[in-house]
């Protein structure tokens, strides 16, 4: 594959691109589909799968003709922990976009371990899943800022989602470093909110449970335990969580600093 190439069809949609990190996986991807459909231009990074990332950008260039033929699509290998590949990042969105409409920090790590199995939880997974879902996060937000603030200056123009987790809310996830890192992007997502108004919005979408591969990891007896407790009765999807992005960059466009949870209503029990 020829790294980090682009696809031109035709020209960039007024409101700016849209840049998903991890957006090859299974929320990065409905993310990425949901605002390609809807004719926004779409930067989906990746870490290490480049071919997950060649299928997802042939499945969003096959969505131009349906979305009336708008849309310049690109994927991108960049690791959100690389600060150099974040830069280069930085400058091709620049150069071959000029600003952006929307930053999505999708991408995060994590493994399964027992909560109460202080032993299992190692210091190299413990830092693997800070830095990537929070120094990650937080590096994107420090690189891209500055093309999110438009030029005439309107408040509420660019707008930051952070994709966090309901185990930042009430602890109970993969692992305990898992439910700190999703936290400490929920605070972060109320300190930006607050220092980068009114020029740029900055909000959680925080899920339960995203129905998708990475369910196939938990004992089936735990999941549907968590299905039982959560009062729509199934997990979120991948679409789920996508909806609420982008209802977030063309609908809700007064809301900021504040946790959006798409989790059918998990935490009331």
């Amino acid at each position: 594959m020829e790294e980090n190439r682009n696809i031109i069809k035709n020209a960039i949609p007024s409101g700016g691109a849209v840049l998903v990190t991890g957006g090859a996986g299974e929320i990065g991807s409905a993310i990425c589909r949901k605002f390609a459909e809807n004719g926004f231009s779409v930067i989906a990074t990746y870490n290490s799968n480049s071919t997950k990332a060649e299928k997802l950008l042939a499945a969003l260039n096959d969505l131009i003709p349906s979305s009336g033929g708008r849309g310049l699509h690109s994927i991108f290998h960049a690791p959100t922990t690389d600060a150099q590949k974040v830069e280069e990042l930085k400058a091709f969105v620049a150069e071959k976009y000029g600003k952006l409409g929307v930053l999505v920090n999708n991408a995060g790590v994590t493994t399964p371990v027992p909560h109460d199995d202080l032993d299992g939880l190692t210091d190299e997974w413990i830092d693997k899943i800070m830095q990537t879902n929070f120094r990650g996060s937080f590096a994107m937000c420090r690189a891209m800022h500055s093309l999110l603030v438009p030029p005439s200056g309107l408040a509420g123009a660019g707008l930051i989602v952070n994709i966090s987790s309901i185990a930042g809310i009430y602890g109970i996830g993969s692992n305990v470093a898992y439910c700190a890192s999703k936290a400490a992007i929920d605070s972060m997502t109320r300190s930006l909110a607050r220092v980068l108004a009114p020029k740029i919005r900055v909000v959680s979408v925080s899920p339960g449970f995203v129905e998708g591969e990475y369910t196939k990891n938990f004992d089936p007896t735990f999941l549907q335990n968590q299905r039982d407790h959560t009062p729509m009765g199934r997990f979120a999807t991948g679409g789920d969580v996508a909806q609420a992005v982008f209802a977030l960059a063309t609908s809700l466009t007064f809301t900021t600093g504040t946790i959006l949870t798409v989790d059918g209503g998990r935490l009331l029990k």
